[in-house]
């Protein structure tokens, strides 16, 4: 095995380092986190994508955060995070192909 000098080792530490600051997608999101109202990450990820698209399509941000330093999706999840993004899950029923079974159906839908 080959011998690692004091910059070699140095250069591995701050690689190291880099890639555990930045962080990408939802990686970053831990299942000890406490999310208001949030009772699953596929809701988490709904609610977060309707509220990034109303801010690509002009909504204020309901966080202080600069616009264009930061993406859409990460003010999104800081909000949802926050308790700051009141949305309502819609549960109807629906009927099968006529052969008695029958399914749920969950929708999520973003308060004004």
């Amino acid at each position: 095995m080959p011998k690692l000098y004091n910059a070699q080792i140095l250069e591995v530490e701050l690689l190291i380092r880099k890639d555990q600051a930045t962080h990408n997608g939802f990686s970053h999101i831990s299942n000890e986190e406490v999310w208001p109202e949030i009772d699953s990450r596929y809701r988490l990820i709904v609610v977060a994508a309707l509220r990034s698209k109303q801010l690509q399509r002009g909504a204020t941000p309901r966080i202080e955060a600069d616009t264009q330093r930061r993406k859409t999706t990460s003010i999104a999840l800081e909000e949802v995070k926050r308790g700051l993004v009141p949305f309502t899950i819609i549960e109807e029923e629906k009927k099968g192909s006529g052969n008695g079974s029958s399914r749920d159906s969950h929708e999520t839908s973003l308060l004004p």
